[in-house]
């Protein structure tokens, strides 16, 4: 069997494949340079089975690494941008990584995150210059594990979570069946290539045939130009970039059919905003299928109408992306839902004692279906160290999430919290555990609850209550450049209040909904 994008290369060789800014590389063009790629990487040592960390941003380089390790064998770990050294080292040596591939940017600071057995590869232009050389394809198998894609786990550090390509395969064609394909669609895609989502998006449109604009961050006015040039069909958000879009548009382009809203609660306030937005009149001015063709202003012009645009979406790292997601037209039916679980999956709702409850009852969210992870890499589920033979293991049957919802009467599903503590900023998961630790560091902190309140912008902020020891010579701004240097951006909290003593339960736990209660007053 070929790997995806050979063939995929072989079947539409001319059909646009990537945009990425003013440049565009068709299927065969994407598929040269990952052969290039491929032999840089094979002559520099990798091998089919090795794990290689990744830490670059969203880009051309990106693309073809991707494809280029699934070409060679190699097991993918892409990592963070937004870690620091301590975080980026940490996940290197959980996986034994032996090979760190960077750029410039970031290789500056390689000697704090490099272990003794793992090698840095620096990407370079002459990487995807046209080689003759000679590719040892290793046979594809769509139960080879993808990647290891590290997300928060609920004792604060991070976990490992090992995909295959089956688990990528059946999400795409799940997510085909409910979000249905059109010849020309156009993904704006700006989620990062290390989360799931970004790597979903990539894989599909591979299997597809379809082309994927892609950025390298949240910009807003690059975002909004992709939009009014470029013939957009979808685009996956979360809800902060959807409410900065909304403050920046005055109307959807007209060739936008869907947006795929996840990685946190969205309210339905936020969805109805965007659905109320109207359509713009002038269709965008660049076809898919070609570098230069144009439309004429007869041809641009459509009927101004305003159908549901926004698909809420629920989904995590360890089922590849989606589980459930409600199409527009009934979303904006039933606000508040994120819908049917998508083909090939099920989702039951199971009460303390495993037991399985009724419609309308909150209990704990499990999934089931061949999108779901082989495992934890080293994790609580056995040892997934990665031997050769292991290559056919099966996948966990069930995947309790420890998020709370509930199935309404129609089978819809209801997100009440995701993960009883878990904060989520932005689109990314912040568990208090991990920045609770941090603190506690500090020789004049005691004790430290970490809590989200609501923002409108980011969904949630991260804020902390903090005990310090007596008369201790500290403030809120040391405690704050204390865990910059322990915790990416996004983890470290906005507003520390300092207190002699943390509120407690009856039963002496730290209270937590007391603690977001008193921040909450003094913001």
């Amino acid at each position: 069997m070929q790997d995806w994008l050979t063939s995929r290369a072989q079947a539409t060789p001319d059909k646009l494949a990537l945009i990425i800014g003013e440049q565009r590389w068709t299927y065969h063009q994407l598929n040269q340079m990952v052969n290039a790629v491929c032999a840089r990487l094979q002559t520099a040592g990798v091998q089919a089975g090795d794990f290689v960390a990744m830490l670059l941003p969203n880009g051309l380089p990106t693309v073809c690494l991707v494809h280029a390790l699934a070409r060679l064998g190699a097991i993918l770990v892409p990592l963070n941008t937004r870690l620091t050294p301590a975080e980026i080292r940490w996940q290197i040596e959980h996986v034994a990584a032996k090979w760190l591939i960077s750029d410039e940017d970031f290789a500056s600071e390689a000697d704090e995150w490099l272990t003794v057995n793992c090698k840095l590869l620096m990407v370079k232009e002459e990487w995807f210059e046209p080689t003759t050389l000679t590719i040892n394809h290793l046979p594809f198998n769509i139960n080879h594990y993808q990647s290891v894609v590290f997300t928060s786990g609920t004792s604060g550090k991070p976990k490992g979570v090992l995909l295959t390509f089956a688990n990528h395969f059946w999400s795409a064609n799940a997510s085909a069946y409910r979000l249905g394909i059109q010849p020309n669609d156009l993904w704006l895609s700006v989620l990062p290539l290390y989360h799931v989502g970004g790597l979903a998006v990539l894989f599909r449109s591979c299997l597809y045939g379809t082309a994927v604009s892609l950025h390298t961050r949240f910009d807003l006015p690059t975002i909004n130009h992709d939009l009014d040039t470029n013939p957009i069909t979808l685009i996956s958000l979360v809800p902060t970039m959807l409410h900065r879009l909304l403050q920046s548009r005055t109307d959807w382009p007209a060739s936008l059919r869907l947006i795929l809203l996840g990685g946190a609660a969205a309210t339905p306030e936020l969805v109805q905003q965007a659905n109320e937005l109207p359509r713009s009149e002038i269709g965008n001015q660049y076809s898919v299928t070609s570098d230069e063709q144009s439309v004429t202003s007869e041809e641009a012009l459509t009927i101004n109408h305003s159908p549901p645009l926004v698909a809420p979406t629920y989904g995590l790292t360890e089922a590849a992306s989606q589980v459930a997601t409600m199409l527009p037209t009934n979303a904006a039916r039933k606000p508040g839902s994120v819908g049917k679980p998508l083909m090939f999956t099920s989702v039951k709702i199971v009460g303390e004692n495993g037991q399985e409850r009724p419609s309308n009852e909150i209990g704990e969210i499990v999934v089931t279906g061949p999108t779901v992870m082989a495992g934890y890499y080293k994790g609580e589920i056995g040892d997934w160290r990665l031997e050769i033979e292991d290559w056919n293991q099966s996948p966990i049957s069930n995947l309790h999430t420890g998020d709370l919802g509930y199935l309404d009467a129609d089978g819809d599903l209801f997100i009440v919290q995701r993960r009883s503590d878990l904060i989520v900023s932005g689109g990314e998961n912040v568990y208090p555990a991990e920045v609770e630790a941090v603190l506690r560091k500090h020789t004049a902190v005691t004790e430290a609850c970490v809590v989200g309140i609501p923002d409108a912008e980011w969904g949630q902020q991260v804020m902390a209550m903090v005990q310090v020891a007596k008369n201790a010579p500290v403030s809120p701004g040391d405690l704050i450049t204390f865990c910059r240097e322990h915790l990416a951006g996004y983890k470290i909290p906005r507003h520390i209040q300092l207190v002699e003593q943390l509120p407690l339960t009856a039963s002496g736990k730290i209270g937590r909904k007391e603690v977001a209660q008193q921040v909450q007053k003094i913001l």
